[in-house]
């Protein structure tokens, strides 16, 4: 097993490339020597099955692995319940596009708690999420993982121990940490060897060893302000924010995980993945690894 590696959306150099169209997307990740794409359905998910299908099955003769962001209008703790039924019934759009696809997770943002306590909050969207469980069951769709993903807003639901909180409801729940969200929420003190190896332990701690080992992940550098966290995503080449990859890095090659590492650069994501990617493959090379 291994961690692997692939964009979020398509990137600039997609077109520059020369390619068209998201059912040229394995090409380029193959090109690009990655392993994973997330197909984004932020502002709702409007992809027909026949291209979801046709770029699901070319996707796995290359070996790219496919997951899928679900939209952002997504509010499992709104105060009002036409919302919250609304968030399901996104979840399960989502649920039926990532099936297409040929993959089995779907990135969920979780909303905003600014009406409320944050424990009030929590309490709505745990039970929204329940609720989503249920109606993938009924549905068939019993084998999608729902990826709460940590947010980097202070006003947002989705803290590391709120998101861990959500997953520990149900096994099939997996988180998805975003190392830069958490970094531009704790204002940069998400930055250090010290910090993942925190974050590692709190996922193992909360929903043991198997979750920890398969966990789902966003990573890019992010731009904060002081009061409000997240302001704008950045690339690699920023020397201001972070946080930095190389440590995380690190941590998991040394506890052998096999994360889903999605990189959300603006636009540089494939670049940047690949950058993660070169480096962790290097850990391996000097351990005389494959």
């Amino acid at each position: 097993m291994s961690a692997i590696f692939g964009p979020a959306g398509t990137p600039e150099d997609f077109a520059e490339k020369g390619y068209k169209g998201s059912i040229n997307v394995p090409e380029y990740i193959n090109e690009m020597g990655l392993d994973a794409f997330e197909y984004q359905c932020g502002q709702g998910v409007r992809i027909k099955q026949e291209l979801a299908t046709n770029l699901g099955k070319k996707a796995a003769d290359m070996g790219v692995k496919l997951s899928l962001h679900a939209p952002y209008f997504i509010s499992l703790s709104s105060v009002e319940k036409e919302k919250r039924d609304n968030s399901i019934n996104y979840i399960l759009q989502s649920a039926r596009a990532v099936d297409w696809l040929g993959g089995t997770r779907i990135v969920i943002h979780s909303g905003s708690c600014s009406k409320m306590s944050r424990e009030e909050a929590l309490v709505l969207a745990k039970e929204t999420m329940l609720r989503a469980r249920e109606a993938l069951i009924s549905e068939g769709l019993s084998h999608i993982r729902c990826c709460p993903e940590t947010m980097g807003k202070i006003n947002q639901l989705g803290t590391l121990d709120e998101v861990l909180e959500i997953c520990a409801l149900d096994e099939s729940f997996i988180p998805c940490i975003d190392f830069g969200h958490l970094n531009a929420r704790t204002f940069g003190n998400s930055n250090s060897p010290e910090a993942y190896e925190m974050i590692l332990n709190s996922i193992e701690n909360k929903l043991g060893e198997s979750r920890l080992r398969e966990f789902h992940s966003h990573f890019s550098k992010i731009e904060y302000t002081e009061n409000g966290g997240e302001k704008r995503h950045l690339t690699f080449e920023d020397t201001v924010y972070g946080p930095e990859y190389e440590p995380l890095m690190e941590l998991v090659y040394k506890k052998n995980l096999s994360p889903t590492f999605i990189c959300e650069s603006a636009g540089t994501q494939g670049i940047d993945a690949k950058a993660m990617k070169n480096y962790y493959q290097g850990l391996k090379q000097k351990r005389g690894i494959v």
